[in-house]
């Protein structure tokens, strides 16, 4: 990014001292070697069902990368992070695939940002980053598959920022149950879902939660990963016993096309969404009336954490968007916490580009995430400045980021809030978040 970074208001309360040993740092800096500044690759759905959101993930790891190496600048006199390379997805594997050994094999990234869809960034990990020892931090990516992918056992390089649908599933259930809105409960639905890791583990962590809640669950229906003209045939599987609501577990374009049909064609116009369905595009060609009302769930973020509002505003401010989708700012969390290993692998003595690799950076990924430590706040330049200089110093530090903690467990997935949200007046707005301590199990 060659736009500025816009530094929060905190940072304008330093004072002549504050500036002077700013200085004073940066000037002493600047007499050693800069720091490594790792290229830093991502793979975003820029083109196929999950366009309309590639370039707000893309720029909420550049907000991410732009705070980080100001931050850098300040206290080590130098970027962290040089080239942030972003490569469509495609919203397919395949694709995907491609984008990201171009990413490996000719811009030679340790680590990757991606991605969106759980089948695009399970077939990155098993065929390109894992093999290759590279670090894929996904800001997206939900599918339970992920938490246990077995390629991933004893390599531990996937990662993720955002929860795991066995969370969402177990809230998707228990609002059809009854259990969360006043009026709205359902005694039996189907699911229709997209075939691949994100839509097959939504609908059966959905399916297994609602069953034991004493939902009927009359048929679980896959789709075709690619956009399909027509999907008659699964509407016809999944309306055939007549539930009472339909489960639709897709991308945008997908979702746009089978609702229309299931509306004109079969009459069920009872639905409910999840985060791949909160979409612009959905409300665009179903009309706002169609949808009016529907309710959703979806990983989310608290509104009222410091750190979302610091991203919330400053993402707002520099590049001029009115909304921030689902993942945008879990892709800021991931920019920050491989800048924050890169930093804490410089500390231990890695001063060379080309010796901070993948496995690297993984060693160091739950040191400057986890607990315990100095807080390092997203969006706060203090804040981030301060934790660069604690890393420096071997102290200990932990990130807190602007979707929740981002406390990795072992099987590098972290835990945020999910997000209750419905279509009102032609736009998606979250009505209740659900902390992760008041989800059950299952």
């Amino acid at each position: 990014m060659t736009a500025p970074v816009r530094i929060t208001s905190s940072t304008a309360g330093i004072g002549m001292a504050g500036l002077t040993a700013l200085a004073i740092a940066v000037a002493s800096s600047a007499a050693v070697a800069q720091p490594p500044a790792i290229p830093l690759g991502q793979i975003a759905p820029f083109t196929g069902s999950g366009a309309e959101f590639g370039e707000y993930y893309r720029d909420g790891a550049a907000l991410g990368v732009q705070h980080l190496n100001a931050a850098s600048e300040a206290v080590l006199g130098g970027p962290i992070i040089g080239n942030h390379i972003t490569e469509d997805s495609a919203t397919l594997p395949s694709p995907a695939i491609e984008a990201a050994r171009g990413l490996v094999e000719v811009h030679g990234v340790p680590a990757i940002i991606g991605g969106w869809s759980s089948g695009v960034t399970v077939a990155v990990a098993t065929s390109v980053t894992i093999p290759s020892e590279v670090l894929q931090v996904s800001n997206g990516s939900t599918s339970p598959l992920i938490s246990v992918l077995p390629e991933d056992r004893d390599a531990d390089l996937l990662f993720r920022t955002t929860a795991s649908d066995a969370l969402q599933g177990v809230v998707a259930a228990q609002l059809v149950a009854g259990e969360i809105l006043d009026d709205y409960q359902f005694d039996s639905a189907s699911t229709i879902f997209i075939n691949n890791p994100y839509g097959q583990g939504l609908s059966n962590a959905f399916a297994r939660s609602f069953q034991l809640r004493g939902g009927v669950v009359h048929a679980q229906v896959p789709h075709p990963e690619e956009v399909q003209p027509t999907y008659t045939s699964q509407l016809a599987s999944a309306l055939q016993d007549e539930p009472a609501l339909l489960f639709a577990a897709s991308y945008p374009a997908h979702t746009a096309t089978f609702l229309s049909e299931a509306r004109d064609l079969f009459d069920a116009v009872a639905w409910q969404f999840v985060d791949g369905n909160r979409s612009d595009d959905v409300i665009q060609a179903l009309g706002a009336d169609t949808v009016e009302g529907v309710i959703g769930t979806a990983p989310g973020q608290d509104p009222n954490i410091p750190g979302f509002q610091n991203f919330s505003e400053q993402f707002t401010a520099e590049f001029g968007r009115d909304r921030i989708p689902p993942f945008t700012e879990s892709a800021y969390d991931a920019a920050i916490v491989i800048g924050l290993a890169a930093v804490k692998a410089y500390a231990d003595g890695y001063e060379n580009v080309d010796d901070i690799t993948g496995p690297v950076l993984r060693d160091r990924l739950r040191d400057v995430a986890n607990p315990p430590g100095l807080t390092i706040m997203a969006g706060d330049y203090d804040s981030i400045v301060a934790g660069i200089e604690a890393i420096m110093a071997g102290e200990e530090v932990q990130y807190s980021g602007a979707a929740g903690p981002v406390d990795f467990d072992e099987n590098g997935d972290v835990l945020t809030p999910i997000a209750i949200w419905q279509f009102r007046d032609g736009v998606s707005e979250t009505i209740e978040i659900r902390s992760p301590e008041d989800i059950p199990e299952e």
